[in-house]
């Protein structure tokens, strides 16, 4: 049943639609996507005896990743109240789209060795605050499109921890974005940094050279500036996931 809600409410209502098994896959395969970031949680959450109770880590102290997906997160609130508030549900619904795509494969992938470490320490305990508050702020965004499975996801997350929590997803208070979050510089950076990831990615595949292949360096066409900057100062994540030793900038 969520499958066709969330197909129906990401459609222009001024466009037709197609339906069938094939459009109803690709959905289920993007709704799948949020379920494998809430098995993932819930698999280390559960290793490691996460306590969601814990005072939270200050934002000033968590990685540059964790405040970056968390100032995302405010952005998404306020496209989704405005999307919800003007009765154009499918511009919201297409944005989380998106921005579950990058927790998964950017947010969680590049900090996924913080979950799998050994040591309880600082950095781990932000990397599960932080996500545990993405994926709960995320159900009350997405519970009037999906309300069975974000009923399911509450109930474990936050109604088997808190008793005194609402009952039900669909009778919390719906999020405000708030301001302490928003890091639009970080945004702009890490912007960057995926766009030059991408391009990366795409110039080894027109030379048909595996990721898999260390390379001696990443030459970057770009004037100087923020993206040099960016790039510059996350340069870590360039490297690891393009798998060069270095950058040169032309």
């Amino acid at each position: 049943a969520d499958v066709i809600r969330w197909l129906y409410a990401g459609q222009n209502p001024l466009a037709n639609i197609n339906f069938g098994y094939g459009p109803a896959g690709e959905v289920k395969r993007r709704m799948l996507t949020l379920w494998n970031l809430y098995a993932f949680f819930v698999t280390y959450a559960r290793l490691d005896g996460f306590d969601p109770s814990k005072p939270p880590v200050p934002l000033a102290e968590r990685a540059d990743l964790d405040r970056w997906v968390l100032s995302r997160l405010q952005s998404l609130v306020d496209v989704m109240t405005h999307a919800m508030d003007g009765f154009l549900v499918h511009r919201g619904v297409r944005v989380a789209q998106d921005f579950i795509e990058d927790v998964s494969n950017w947010y969680v992938r590049r900090g996924r060795r913080r979950y799998w470490k050994a040591d309880a320490d600082m950095a781990k305990l932000a990397a599960y605050q932080t996500l545990y508050e993405v994926l709960t702020t995320l159900v009350q965004l997405l519970a009037p499109v999906m309300p069975f499975w974000t009923e399911d996801i509450y109930q474990n997350l936050v109604r088997a921890v808190d008793p005194e929590a609402s009952v039900s997803v669909h009778l919390t208070e719906w999020p405000d974005a708030q301001e302490d979050r928003r890091a639009p510089e970080l945004d702009t950076a890490m912007a960057s940094v995926q766009q030059v990831v991408r391009a990366g990615r795409a110039a080894r595949n027109a030379s048909n050279v595996k990721l898999r292949q260390p390379l001696r360096t990443a030459v970057v066409v770009a004037p100087e500036g923020k993206t040099r900057m960016a790039v510059d100062t996350h340069i870590s994540h360039v490297l690891e996931e393009l798998n060069v030793k270095s950058i040169e900038w032309a």
